[in-house]
């Protein structure tokens, strides 16, 4: 596979490249949903990967975020984010990214079972960071292996999480970012589901969860963290699957601790209090 991810890296290199320059241009962003914003470059990235994809391995299945989906009972299916990060792009803000994945699908496999993650990049244009993947090889920043953190504790790490970019009033992640950040070294959101797998794999992050995901936000930083020496589960600990709608990945260390709080969570068992104005100001008084 390593072929496949040495194409990936330079399909996704080029990809990045045209997001670069639409984004220190400004581009058109409209409206697929409430707040799903989708711009230009979205599609315009998502097309030149399809192409090059296409050209490079002819007998591939694509599946894309933008609606591109030819091959899907192919033995190889490739995983497209072409900006992961869409609403950070379109308002400016400097974290976004493109995503390939590429799962190996055994013969006779239903198209709603999964394969297994062979290879995946993840590359952040602004920042020139190419997070790569190949199973049983490890993980790599830009060429350089990269492991998950030592934090053994959730009150020593760093974790993120991410908030849905439609019907925000469904989900219950706000609970969640509470009792998280009372109990950690703080809590991101970075705006990117790629990004922050790639930054637990890398070691940048000791944790991240996030509900309501795809398969193109999490197929390649899925093996990422694993290769890197990580885990990624479901929320109570089952095996993850493509097809989640919940992910949570760690370093592996502070796996179970996290599972405890969202089993504690989930029965609303040992929640944090919200403090009054009043007992925070008395909180930072004593604390000066």
């Amino acid at each position: 596979m390593r072929e496949f991810v040495g194409v990936a890296e330079e399909i996704a290199r080029e990809a990045g490249g045209l997001l670069r320059e639409f984004y220190h241009r400004g581009v058109a962003a409209e409206y697929k949903g409430d707040v799903d914003i989708v711009t230009v470059a979205d599609r315009t990235s998502e097309a030149l990967i399809v192409e090059r994809l296409h050209t490079a391995f002819p007998q591939h299945g694509v599946y894309g975020e933008e609606g591109a989906r030819s091959g899907l009972a192919n033995e190889f299916r490739w995983y497209i984010d072409p900006l992961d990060g869409t609403t950070n792009f379109a308002h400016g803000f400097p974290v976004f990214c493109v995503v390939l994945g590429c799962e190996r699908r055994a013969p006779g496999l239903a198209a709603d079972e999964d394969g297994e993650m062979v290879c995946g990049v993840i590359y952040d244009p602004l920042r020139d960071e190419m997070f790569s993947a190949v199973r049983g090889e490890g993980a790599t920043l830009n060429g350089k292996p990269i492991h998950v953190s030592k934090a053994a504790k959730l009150q020593e790490s760093l974790i993120a999480t991410g908030f849905p970019s439609q019907k925000r009033h469904e989900s219950p992640n706000v609970h969640f970012y509470q009792e998280f950040t009372l109990r950690s070294h703080g809590v991101r959101r970075a705006g990117s589901a790629a990004i922050d797998l790639a930054y637990v794999a890398c070691g940048r992050l000791e944790g991240f969860w996030e509900f309501k995901l795809n398969p193109w936000d999490t197929s390649a930083g899925f093996l990422m963290v694993e290769e890197a020496g990580g885990k990624i589960t479901h929320f109570d600990g089952g095996k993850f699957t493509l097809d989640s709608r919940e992910v949570f990945a760690t370093n592996g260390l502070i796996h179970a601790e996290m599972q405890a709080l969202f089993e504690d969570m989930f029965a609303g068992r040992n929640l944090g209090p919200i403090p009054t104005p009043a007992e925070f100001a008395a909180r930072r008084k004593a604390e000066a």
